[in-house]
């Protein structure tokens, strides 16, 4: 069976291409190890032995670990956010192994790598055949899996511009100028500052370049929570730590602002649904100033949500249903606690606790102060990260007659 898949490389706006190329290669070092086990007892580590030693270290030791990055940290998160359904659940199934196979076969690679450094100086013949033959067979049966199912998928799935992204990452990480446009050119130098904080690391030097996607304003749906939909569904099927995680953002009456992380609870037309103590902090500012600014902020794919409008208070009737549906010791909790009111320790909680506990027993009531908030919103923002923060932002306003505007803003 002839695995050669191309002459000569081909170019990176060819990604998927070069990644199979680079297997090519892969099976070509391969085949040398397999012809080295079978030329160390008959001549030793001759010239011929220590040069095939030799070209193996240099591939496995550079070039395989950047074929294993481009899988890791492009490949396949792209194709996590972008498959659906069938492809979404064959990539849960699959990926898994694929990353196990990345750590194997670093490890039993060490251990050849250290045989062959012997070889190539001249200073040993020994080379563990089987050691060999699982290094052979694991990469050959790991490399059959992504083409057969990565490498189509990929094909069949990403648009022109994400095929561009991920070559562009390729070339980036080669050290090679990518093709994109200069202003989506990973930034490559930054300005000291004195702003250092630990092991001299300088602040202001800290900043990842993004460029896993793009969002145009054909990309976007009419209806700003459809699109919200389409957004939280993906960062579902991309596994994103808490996606229903937001930050909520609240003023008290003299316009001082104060923001906390709580977790979204619902969503549809009428907004944007989480339940917290109304005598909280965040209960009395809303209380006094009932506007507020919610922030979805998915960095595994590079997004934000920005949503903006009023806040008024769920029905006692859909209060009491999630209520009810929570655990019973998350509602204790609930009664218990005088959220954001001082406490003098932590056994002083407790007890509150057991005492409400004690006096509920299994059917706790929810209390008049403890229920749903939801925003209505009148603006709501979609950000894509994209390289050298050259951000897409796509911003829908609703209007008087609740219709949405819809348009790019700069970054």
């Amino acid at each position: 069976m002839n695995h050669h898949l191309f002459d000569t490389a081909p170019d990176f706006n060819q990604p998927i291409a070069v990644l199979k190329h680079c297997h090519d290669r892969i099976r070509k070092q391969l085949e040398t190890l397999q012809k080295l086990l079978g030329h160390l007892p008959v001549h030793g580590a001759d010239s011929d032995a220590r040069k095939a030693a030799q070209a193996v270290q240099k591939y496995f030791n550079h070039a395989a670990a950047l074929h294993h990055e481009d899988e890791e940290e492009n490949l396949m998160p792209m194709l996590q956010a972008t498959a659906r359904d069938a492809d979404a659940v064959q990539l849960e199934q699959i990926i898994p192994g694929i990353l196990a196979d990345h750590q194997q076969m670093e490890r039993e690679w060490q251990q050849l790598n250290t045989q062959l450094e012997q070889i190539a100086q001249g200073h040993s013949a020994e080379l563990d055949s089987a050691a060999v033959q699982r290094f052979i067979d694991r990469y050959t049966s790991h490399m059959a899996v992504e083409e057969t199912n990565i490498a189509p998928m990929a094909k069949r799935l990403f648009s022109h511009e994400q095929m561009e992204q991920l070559g562009s990452a390729m070339q980036a990480r080669r050290g090679i100028k990518p093709s994109l446009p200069q202003s989506q050119v990973p930034e490559q130098h930054q300005v000291p500052v004195s702003n250092t904080v630990a092991n001299g690391v300088v602040l202001a030097d800290i900043r990842l370049d993004y460029g896993r996607a793009s969002l145009t304003e054909d990309d976007v749906l009419a209806d700003p929570i459809a699109q919200f939909g389409k957004w939280f569904e993906e960062a579902m099927h991309a596994k994103v730590n808490e996606p229903n995680a937001m930050s909520l953002a609240t003023v008290d009456t003299e316009g001082r602002p104060s923001s906390r992380i709580v977790l979204i609870k619902q969503y549809d037309q009428r907004g944007f649904t989480w339940y917290t103590n109304y005598d909280s902090q965040k209960g009395q500012q809303l209380r006094a100033t009932p506007h507020a600014a919610l922030l979805f902020f998915w960095s595994e794919l590079e997004r934000q949500v920005r949503i903006e409008g009023t806040v008024t208070k769920t029905s006692r009737e859909e209060s009491d249903k999630y209520f009810y549906s929570r655990p019973v010791k998350s509602q204790i909790g609930a009664i218990a606690s005088k959220q954001s009111e001082p406490i003098a320790n932590r056994a002083q909680m407790e007890a509150n606790y057991d005492a409400v506990a004690e006096a509920s027993g299994d059917q706790p009531v929810r209390p008049e102060h403890w229920g749903g908030y939801r925003l209505d919103p009148v603006r709501i923002e979609f950000w894509q990260g994209r390289r050298s923060r050259f951000h897409d932002r796509i911003v829908y306003c609703k209007q008087a007659d609740g219709s949405w505007t819809r348009e790019r803003l700069q970054p």
